[in-house]
C-alpha cells in the first residue's frame, strides 16, 4: 500500500490533536485535585486573591498573607502549619 504525503500529514495532525486533548484533560484533572489555601503563600508567590487594588497572582506583600491563596493538593490545606503560627484555611484569614 502506498502512502501519500497528504495522508501522512493528516495522520500526524490527528495524532497531535489527540495528544493536545489528552493534555488539556490532564490539566483539568490536576486542577480538580487542588484546592485554594489561604495564608500559606510566601510574599509574591500567591496564586491569586491578594485583595483590593491588586492584579492577582504574585501580588501578596508579606509571607502568609491571610487574603492570598496558593493552590495545594486537595485535603492538605487545613493541616499545613506555617512558621507564622497558624494553619492554612479554605477561607480568607483576617489578620
Amino acid at each position: 500500500m502506498k502512502t501519500t504525503p497528504l495522508a501522512t500529514a493528516l495522520a500526524a495532525a490527528i495524532s497531535l490533536a489527540g495528544m493536545a486533548h489528552a493534555d488539556d484533560m490532564k490539566k483539568d484533572m490536576d486542577k480538580a485535585e487542588m484546592e485554594k489555601c489561604y495564608g500559606v503563600a510566601l510574599a509574591g508567590e500567591n496564586d491569586c486573591a491578594a485583595g483590593a487594588g491588586t492584579t492577582c497572582a504574585g501580588t501578596s506583600t508579606k509571607d502568609y498573607q491571610g487574603n492570598a491563596w496558593k493552590l495545594v493538593p486537595a485535603g492538605t490545606c487545613t493541616t499545613m502549619e506555617t512558621p507564622a503560627g497558624h494553619n492554612g484555611s479554605l477561607e480568607p484569614i483576617e489578620m
